[in-house]
């Protein structure tokens, strides 16, 4: 049976714990917030870019880029992972990565089991459980420089060097898996094909566009799609790391209000116990009073 000093140590402490719990959801509250607003500011820039491609499309000139190509034969395929660098985010990892082997399973179905794949994990705790599934048809490259709070910069370094292992040919095609932000208390994981750029991305920015005006391009609006192609990945994979960045910080707020709720539960409880027990400990020291009173 516990003593009256330990349950003051463990009540002590069980309330530092849920003061802690408190302060770490108060700070993720405030960076979901920050990266609400950097999603709200990139969005003009994504918007105009998807409404210039959708006017180039809507118009009767053709189009090609490397950036489209369907290779004929699928054999190597590139799979960045974002994840996290720190823990505390409930199962936020374990749901990536359980999405991650599903994708694999989806693209061998679709592409046969001879295809190769070559995963990047982006965060520590990420690179740790994909490391574990490496094997023949496996390859495991972890981007030197990268992680899940890189900056803008590095952010666009990353993805032109992606953009280089496909139109090089080192990849056949490359996809992204991470977590869509939807809200506060809503996220899910999604996996979206960035090489080659997917006609449906390309749709819906001509949709967007609506009816074509009449425009003159200068130069030809081919040259122009061939510019504007890659910075529309670039905002894309911006969105896609400020997107993981919000969930990642939001699956946090839910971790800690869970701890919080359970310390609290657990105070509750302690407090309960030692009420019991100094109720208990006066009642005996009061009997031994009385029964030193009545042996005089």
């Amino acid at each position: 049976m516990s003593t009256l000093r330990e349950l003051k140590t463990r009540i002590g402490s069980v309330s530092s714990s849920e003061k802690i719990t408190g302060a770490m959801k108060m700070i993720s509250s405030a960076k979901v917030h920050k990266y609400e607003q950097a999603l709200k500011r990139l969005l003009p820039f994504k918007t105009q870019i998807k409404s210039i491609m959708g006017h180039l499309l809507n118009t009767d000139s053709e189009y090609s880029s490397p950036l489209l190509e369907q290779r004929a034969e699928v054999k190597k395929i590139g799979v960045i992972i974002y994840g996290s660098d720190d823990g505390l985010c409930g199962a936020y990892n374990i749901n990536i990565f359980k999405h991650l082997i599903i994708t694999l399973a989806d693209l061998r179905n679709k592409y046969g089991e001879q295809v190769h794949f070559v995963l990047f994990p982006v965060g520590k705790k990420m690179a740790r459980p994909v490391a574990k599934i490496a094997a023949d048809d496996v390859e495991v490259i972890v981007p030197e420089g990268v992680d899940s709070k890189m900056e803008g910069k590095t952010v666009n370094d990353f993805t032109l060097g992606m953009q280089k292992r496909f139109t090089d040919g080192e990849l056949d095609e490359i996809h992204v898996v991470y977590m869509n932000f939807i809200s506060m208390s809503r996220q899910r994981v999604k996996s979206e094909t960035l090489f080659p750029v997917s006609a449906a991305a390309l749709n819906e920015s001509a949709d967007m566009a609506g009816a074509n005006k009449l425009y003159i391009f200068e130069p030809d609006p081919n040259r122009i799609f061939n510019e504007v192609l890659p910075m529309f990945v670039l905002s894309t994979m911006q969105e896609i790391t400020i997107e993981n960045r919000a969930s990642e910080q939001a699956a946090r707020i839910m971790a800690m209000q869970s701890a919080n709720d359970n310390a609290k539960k657990l105070l509750d409880e302690l407090r309960l116990e030692f009420n019991k027990l100094r109720q208990q400990s006066i009642t005996t020291e009061l009997l031994d009073i009385l029964g030193g009173q009545v042996e005089r």
